[in-house]
């Protein structure tokens, strides 16, 4: 077997395979050898066919087959003995194939990078630090009260905060519109819920009162043919309802599931469950600063073959999560950005751990599926759950592979601490 590699432009590479003829031919003769007895051809004995009849009548076939089968065999050869490592399918294109002739075809492919990587020591990383504090456990408090609102009707004109319950019928240029008409609609004014400028009209009225006004749809509405439109809603008060928000007390304490009703209780509970989220978010938050330094440092050219896969993950990700509406789709060019940076990304980190020697700690990941359990009623099923089934627990090793791989970094490059706070904090989205 005779074997070449030519170089094309950055990552791709020409392969090109020569298998001689002697090895086709003795393989072929080989299997129509075996075959030969359960031939059965009008004008001869079963098993008696001449193996030149046998050889026109099947040897073209048998030559295909062998060809296939071949060229899978000796392009796994010809990649190991080249020490070439493929990203992606590799492009088959064969030569006439003929009885008698050598075979010889080449496979065009992408291979991975070689990476070398950038001494860690020179880069320079913010790390968040935060801490609890009871400010901050009380202001949790009040937005769980919040959430349990009631609201109570009364016999007043509306302000601020109250809830309105309304009859609208809205028109543009004095026809209706898809969505623009409703009965007895809840309406806190002040939540924004509505299109800006509809809830400020809804002040200073009463259960009875019938009035009609005029807004304008943003540029930016989600409805094509109605954004930027004016239009007028006809509307009628059937209720003005004020809030009631409920007090910290044992009842409000229990039914978070504190049994005694220790208020003392629900607080440090609610303080563990805000550590946890701190905990996480000091992590995301540094985990990005420090891909997003170590990618920077570390340019590397990514095989189109891969890019390609990951347009289609983040694809099928975005239809999965239902972000798409009526099944349609986006086009794939649109993730190429993101899909480059996560390829880029996983390629460092897999160099990283591979440089450093690293491997998944069992301790880090009992401890993280356990973390995960605490935010669900029953913990003990989760950790059940998840150490039967090895998919799972796979994906929370990988996670604290990156974990070990941001510890690694942060071991070597400089840091500089940023004092925040627990709501700046949680009120950033990031991700690596």
């Amino acid at each position: 077997m005779q074997v070449s590699v030519e170089s094309g432009e950055g990552l791709e590479r020409k392969l090109t395979v020569q298998v001689p003829s002697e090895t086709i031919d003795k393989e072929v003769d080989s299997r129509l050898n075996s075959m030969r007895p359960r031939v059965k051809i009008d004008g001869f004995r079963p098993g008696k066919v001449p193996m030149k009849v046998v050889k026109q009548q099947y040897g073209l076939s048998v030559l295909q087959e062998v060809v296939g089968e071949m060229i899978r065999s000796t392009l796994h050869e010809a990649i190991v003995q080249e020490s070439l490592n493929p990203a992606g399918e590799p492009q088959i294109e064969t030569q006439n194939i003929e009885v008698g002739k050598p075979l010889e075809y080449t496979a065009r492919f992408e291979v991975y990078p070689e990476i070398t990587l950038e001494d860690c020591s020179s880069l320079e990383i913010q790390r968040a630090t935060a801490e609890i504090a009871e400010s901050d456990v009380d202001t949790m408090i009040d937005t769980l009260l919040k959430q349990r609102t009631t609201y109570e009707a009364v016999e007043r004109a509306s302000q601020e905060g109250d809830q309105m319950i309304i009859n609208f019928n809205g028109s543009i240029d004095g026809e209706t519109f898809e969505g623009g008409q409703a009965d007895s609609v809840p309406v806190v004014i002040g939540s924004n819920s509505m299109i800006p400028g509809f809830e400020e009209q809804l002040v200073d009225k009463s259960a009875g009162d019938e009035f009609k006004f005029d807004v304008t749809f943003p540029d930016d509405y989600h409805a094509a043919e109605i954004k930027g439109k004016k239009a007028t809603f006809d509307t009628k008060v059937i209720s003005v309802e004020e809030p009631k928000v409920p007090e910290a007390d044992d009842e409000f304490a229990k039914s978070f599931g504190v049994e005694d009703g220790s208020i003392e209780k629900l607080r440090s509970d609610i303080r563990e469950n805000m550590e946890r989220e701190l905990r996480n978010k000091l992590l995301e938050t540094l985990k990005k600063n420090v891909m997003d330094k170590l990618l920077e440092a570390n340019q590397v050219d990514v095989p189109a073959a891969l890019i390609e896969r990951e347009c289609e993950v983040l694809q099928k990700q975005m239809t999965e999560a239902g972000k798409l509406q009526g099944g349609m789709s986006l086009p794939k060019e649109l993730f190429e950005g993101e899909a480059k940076r996560r390829v880029g990304l996983g390629l460092v980190i897999g160099e990283v751990i591979k440089s450093a020697g690293l491997k998944p700690d069992a301790e880090r990941v009992d401890a993280k599926i356990s973390d995960i359990a605490q935010t669900y009623e029953d913990p003990q099923e989760v950790i059940s759950h998840y150490s039967n089934n090895p998919q799972l627990k796979q994906g929370i090793e990988g996670l604290i592979m990156e974990e070990m791989v941001v510890d690694w970094v942060v071991e070597q490059a400089k840091i500089s601490d940023e004092p925040t706070s627990f709501h700046e904090l949680m009120n950033t989205k990031e991700t690596a």
